[in-house]
């Protein structure tokens, strides 16, 4: 996935998602039609979004004045849509959503923290455990998933294989950035791959699971 593309899904979790959600309670009809045609746009065009929230900020000459990549992370802890939330009350699936959230707002604060070692190390500590932590909470609700279901379980296994993935690419970026301090962009690119694929894993327990 493209950095565009990137950028493209979290504007639509943290940006769209959150704006139709006040909609849907004022005219859920419309807000819903908004949803499919907003996603069937993305799937045809990928990275639409972007270009058009890019599109607006250059109309409004602020294009220059914003860091994407480091707006999208600020964003991304501290705002949550209704496409994101599990209905389920079952302990595991509530414990995986906090979870969840708990580690997007660790991430989160990424810009806020990086220029001060001590602290950034600290919350480095915090990730790493978080990561830990929403893992558990994935195989616990994989453990509950009925064994009449099994495509439902493999397909939150390769998810949960996919996150792996991206959280030692997460790691690697910070081992590459204590070596240049001047990599601070790449760092919070990887941290927005990480925040997406946490709301991947939340759209797939809610896909499969709700």
């Amino acid at each position: 996935m493209g950095d565009k593309n990137l950028y493209s899904k979290l504007m639509v979790d943290v940006v769209i998602g959150p704006t139709l959600d006040k909609l849907e309670k004022k005219d859920i009809s419309s807000a819903q039609t908004l949803r499919r045609a907003i996603s069937k746009a993305e799937t045809t065009i990928p990275g639409l979004t972007f270009d058009l929230v890019k599109c607006l900020l250059k109309k409004g000459e602020l294009i220059d004045r914003l860091d994407m990549c480091e707006t999208l992370l600020r964003l991304g802890g501290t705002i949550d849509s209704e496409e994101l939330r599990i209905p389920r009350g079952e302990p595991s699936y509530k414990t995986l959503y906090k979870c969840a959230c708990d580690l997007k707002l660790i991430l989160s604060r990424i810009p806020d923290q990086i220029f001060d070692r001590k602290q950034f190390l600290e919350t480095i500590k915090e990730i790493a455990s978080s990561i830990k932590i929403l893992l558990d909470a994935v195989n616990r609700v994989i453990a509950d998933i009925p064994v009449s279901e099994p495509a439902s379980k493999q397909i939150l296994e390769e998810r949960k294989k996919e996150f792996v993935r991206y959280s030692k690419k997460f790691s690697n970026t910070l081992k590459e950035y204590f070596r240049d301090t001047n990599q601070n962009h790449n760092v919070f690119l990887s941290a927005n791959y990480l925040i997406h694929q946490t709301n991947l894993i939340l759209k797939t327990v809610k896909q499969e699971c709700c």
